[in-house]
């Protein structure tokens, strides 16, 4: 439930902004010119909390030691195919054997969702394990994608022979 002080200095502020005001204002000519400026305020308060759209996924990869092993394509793609605005990627586990980089490219994919053809910007994430580790090692990455969807992955890299937390 709302804050009942919060909502006595939101209802004292409407007042006094909805008030008519006149000020001065300075055209692009350097010419003064008076106004009669209205102020409106709109507040809209919830006492619902946002339930956040978390989801967590596991996954794995394979790869050689000390080559980079791709673990993550992000790409937003629109219901017109169009690209959306990519998602916000971040390593909130390292791995302990190599490290994550993440690049910037194109995609090219055909039959994508209802998309016969299309080529969007995405992130892509790597892998790279230090030269002598042959093992399993894990990273945890949480992408946050426009609209409020976050979604963490648990991803397992197996390097070289796959010998779990081996280091040769």
């Amino acid at each position: 439930m709302a804050d009942l002080g919060l909502l006595r200095r939101l209802s004292g502020n409407l007042r006094r902004l909805s008030e008519n005001r006149k000020m001065t204002v300075r055209t692009g000519e350097s010419r003064m010119k008076s106004a009669w400026l209205t102020y409106v305020a709109l507040v809209v308060l919830s006492s619902a909390p946002v339930s956040a759209q978390v989801q967590t996924v596991n996954r794995t990869a394979n790869g050689q030691p000390d080559t980079d092993i791709r673990v993550g394509v992000y790409v937003n793609v629109k219901p017109d195919c169009t690209s959306g605005t990519l998602p916000s990627i971040q390593l909130t586990s390292s791995p302990e054997n190599g490290k994550v980089t993440v690049k910037q490219g194109m995609v090219k994919a055909t039959n994508y969702k209802q998309c016969l053809a299309i080529e969007v910007p995405a992130f892509i994430a790597f892998y790279r394990s230090k030269p002598d580790f042959a093992g399993v090692d894990v990273v945890t990455i949480e992408v946050k994608f426009p609209g409020g969807r976050t979604e963490v992955q648990r991803i397992s890299i197996t390097v070289g022979t796959g010998s779990p937390g081996r280091g040769t």
